[in-house]
């Protein structure tokens, strides 16, 4: 059965919008101050599609870890866009860096579970690779 979401965004003011999930959260989105009246009092909507692979990436890789039963205690993402010089300016490339701190990580488990999340389970890093070379690295910091 297919799943269906939804979002409600209302104009505020000048390029300003607030947007409601269909469960239940209100993000606010604008462009950069001095941008097209913007005022830089919200998430740009590409930073949005950033958010969205960080999320799905981070969960993803994370239910799969620990189901591999690895000790994980941390867990941060970074990642990095470049968009086209010309419109519509799509991401072209996306590194992301996978920073996981934990007991005994083994490292054959961690590469396994992040292909896993780019190919298969991870619908957002699935679909921005249609117009982007996007690229997981991983840094594991040992704690005790």
């Amino acid at each position: 059965m297919a799943k269906e979401l939804d979002v409600s965004a209302h104009l505020l003011d000048g390029m300003r919008f607030d947007v409601e999930t269909g469960s239940g959260y209100t993000i606010h989105l604008d462009m950069a101050a001095g941008e097209d009246a913007g005022q830089g009092a919200g998430a740009q909507p590409m930073e949005m599609l950033l958010v969205g692979l960080a999320g799905c990436a981070g969960m993803s890789n994370l239910l799969i870890l620990r189901k591999r039963k690895q000790d994980v205690r941390a867990y941060a993402l970074h990642i990095h866009g470049e968009r086209a010089a010309v419109h519509p300016q799509v991401f072209t490339e996306i590194t992301v860096e996978h920073v996981i701190s934990g007991k005994d990580l083994k490292p054959e488990v961690i590469e396994r579970a992040m292909r896993m999340t780019e190919e298969k389970y991870c619908g957002a890093s699935v679909m921005l690779e249609k117009t982007a070379q996007i690229s997981h690295t991983y840094r594991l910091i040992e704690v005790e």
